[in-house]
């Protein structure tokens, strides 16, 4: 029988289910794909609380329904840091990230448009939750190297110790929930 941790995320309830990350970790699974009614609540309540932004930047791909629905709420383009180098990228440019839901290191691409559309543009960071980090700062390497600002970063939940962070705006904790 599966275990669910019950939360309120953007005035909707919603039961995650309790996933183990190793024999003594158990996290609570969050995925907005497929649930149209919480992607666009959550981009309302985020976009109401980030600064000024020109840019939304997010990695494939989780975040993908968030930044497409706070860019269409806000009618401002986003860019998606891809998990793989694809046909149409023109001169890809790599940054390596270490995911706590990913069992090893992985690659984020970005390309000469990408890196165009961030180059000196306000960019709002874009993650469906953050726990290590590991993520954000991948993409911050990504905007460093396109020569773009930081406005913002944002997810809508904030994980373990990242709920402690005052560099990132987000809308609950998500708690862990070690074995006993």
């Amino acid at each position: 029988m599966s275990k669910f941790y019950h939360m309120t995320i953007a005035g909707l309830e919603r039961d995650l289910p309790l996933c183990p990350l190793n024999d003594k970790l158990d996290i609570a699974g969050f995925v907005m794909f497929s649930d149209v009614e919480l992607t666009k609540a959550t981009a309302k309540e985020l976009l109401a609380k980030v600064p000024d932004f020109d840019v939304i930047l997010t990695a494939e791909s989780k975040g993908i329904p968030l930044a497409y629905e706070m860019a269409r709420q806000s009618g401002k383009n986003y860019v998606v840091a891809r998990k793989g180098v694809k046909l149409y990228m023109v001169n890809p440019h790599e940054v390596a990230v270490k995911s706590i839901t990913t069992a090893k290191e992985q690659k984020l691409y970005v390309d000469d448009f990408a890196v165009a559309s961030l180059k000196g543009k306000n960019v709002l960071i874009v993650d469906d939750v953050i726990s290590t980090g590991e993520s954000l700062a991948s993409l911050e390497k990504i905007l460093e190297y396109a020569q773009g600002k930081v406005a913002a970063k944002c997810a809508v939940l904030a994980e373990g110790g990242a709920a402690d962070r005052k560099d990132i705006i987000f809308l609950e904790k998500l708690p862990l929930f070690p074995h006993n």
